[in-house]
């Protein structure tokens, strides 16, 4: 059952019939270089917290005061502006929290303007679908990956209604992202927007402010090579003691040599935490962060660092042992098994999760199923798992798909950038490589070509899991159309229907059937020559 493999090429089209979209190459992806560890601050007593926040809202007052400045700064912004800043916070903390604040600063800068830019891009989308279907007669039909006219007059008006809001707010946003404007809230707009909703959200008004206040302040420190533990500011030595550099109005609450404040606390890394210490005992770089849970009542200290570059594995070497494809959907994970011919080892195996209620929970959810789907990659003995590398970035917007509101909620719900960033930075603790292909039409040719023939009488195969079985195909190098059964012992439509090999050349393979060109009987006479 073996099949050709693809050519080396950018995509496959459709050798006869209508033309299909171009396929992507499949790719290894390549593995996270960040890493980020997180442990609780036990044992703190009351001059500890007193300390850590006093602290926090001193830099974080800081750090608001140079948002500001940032944001007013624009696209004139320079070096010597940013040197300017950094000068004038270092007389009100040190030079390296300045560096701090100002590196987050920009860090949040940048985030707030590409924001904008992916909203300009949104609207635009949405605009110009709403004035395709304005043009368009009321009750039109659509075409192929076209959408026709409005249904009603009704629905017309409205929506030329909604044209005219969206093109005033497209005239704001561009206007302020030619002039660089941005708009940052630090603690987040949804917080900011809680405080008129308390009741709603079940918070009071004293609930409300610790988590404002907890949420605005500043503890974060940037790692430096070189310097003692990777860390000048916020220290953790190899056996938890956690000391802190005081900015300099502070540094009346020192309890350490050189105005530092140790903490009572000792903590530990259970999560990487050899290689956080082979890091902190060579000097390496580590970034630490301090936060506090106020629905706990807990502290937490984050550690994060950069790994080095490594090679990517080759996409021959990566599937040698076969792969375990995954169909992504927005309430589970569809895999199975296919080994290096393409063909469906065993039963495919669901892995459920819930993406209701609190992010945490969203998030637990999602890590859970990827878990599971690690641990079973690992039993089958497979080096490698294909998924999809799905993009949804034009296909969210409201106005694609009109009225079908299920289906708008349905590709919202499917968390293909969460899953896509949590897999790749599991993948590689299990040692797993992780292969995106290009999600054209694998429910479409999994429904036709595998679902009926993988089904038995006591189970169906799902239209997803069929999916699953071209997606691991694709990354294979395989065609998703599977070779059928050999020709009977004779070809009329009493021995059974009869079945279409396969093409064995690359382009086409995986296409329509081709008109018939010749005549169906030998009756016609063949035309002169």
């Amino acid at each position: 059952m073996a099949a050709a493999r693809i050519p080396d090429r950018p995509g496959i089209v459709a050798g006869a019939g209508k033309p299909l979209r171009r396929l992507a190459t499949p790719f290894v992806a390549a593995q996270p270089q960040g890493v980020s560890i997180r442990t609780r601050l036990k044992g703190l007593t009351l001059r500890d917290e007193e300390v850590l926040r006093r602290v926090g809202g001193h830099l974080g007052s800081l750090a608001g005061r140079d948002l500001a400045a940032r944001c007013a700064d624009g696209l004139a912004h320079s070096s010597r502006r940013w040197a300017e800043r950094k000068r004038e916070l270092t007389a009100e903390c040190s030079a390296r929290w300045a560096g701090s604040i100002t590196r987050a600063t920009h860090d949040q800068w940048a985030l707030s303007r590409r924001s904008q830019a992916a909203h300009l891009q949104s609207l635009d989308a949405a605009v110009g679908a709403i004035g395709h279907r304005l043009s368009l007669p009321v009750g039109a039909k659509g075409g192929r990956g076209a959408s026709g006219g409005y249904r009603s007059r009704a629905e017309w008006f409205a929506k030329s209604r909604r044209l005219a809001a969206l093109e005033e707010r497209r005239r704001r946003v561009t206007a302020d992202f030619t002039a660089g404007r941005v708009r940052v809230v630090r603690s987040g707009r949804t917080l900011a927007r809680t405080r008129h909703h308390l009741s709603e959200a079940g918070l009071s008004l004293q609930q409300w402010r610790q988590r404002w206040e907890a949420a605005r302040w500043f503890l974060t420190a940037g790692g430096e090579s070189g310097k003692r533990y990777g860390n000048e500011t916020i220290r953790i030595a190899p056996d938890g003691q956690v000391s802190i550099k005081l900015p300099a109005p502070l540094a009346g609450l020192a309890n350490a040599p050189h105005g530092r404040y140790v903490l009572a606390s000792r903590v530990s890394f259970a999560h990487r935490g050899q290689e956080w210490a082979d890091r902190v005992e060579a000097n390496r770089a580590t970034a630490y962060r301090l936060h506090l849970d106020t629905e706990r009542g807990r502290w937490y200290v984050d550690a994060a660092w950069q790994r080095p570059p490594v090679h990517v594995l080759p996409l021959e070497a990566a599937c040698a042992s076969g792969v375990v494809a995954v169909d992504t959907n927005a309430d589970h994970l569809a895999a199975w098994r296919l080994d290096t011919s393409g063909n469906p080892v065993g039963r495919p195996v669901r892995f459920d999760y819930d993406l209701t209620g609190t992010a945490e929970h969203r998030d637990a959810q999602l890590r859970h199923a990827l878990t599971r789907l690690l641990h079973y990659t690992r039993r089958t003995g497979a080096k490698a798992i294909a998924v999809e590398d799905l993009d949804f970035t034009d296909s969210t917007t409201r106005e694609k798909h009109g009225r079908n509101r299920r289906f708008r909620q349905l590709i919202s719900g499917i968390p293909t950038s969460r899953l896509k960033a949590r897999l790749a930075s599991m993948a590689v603790e299990h040692g797993l490589a992780l292969v995106a292909v290009d999600p054209a039409y694998t429910s479409r040719w999994g429904g036709q070509h595998w679902q009926q023939p993988t089904s038995t009488p006591t189970r169906k195969t799902s239209r997803h899991e069929a999916a699953s079985i071209v997606i691991g195909r694709r990354a294979l190098g395989l065609g998703a159309r599977r070779r059928t059964a050999p020709p009977p012992h004779h070809r009329s439509d009493g021995a059974g229907h009869r079945t279409a090999q396969a093409r064995h050349h690359g382009p086409g393979r995986e296409g329509t059937r081709p008109t018939r060109t010749a005549p169906r009987t030998r009756s016609v006479r063949p035309p002169d020559e």
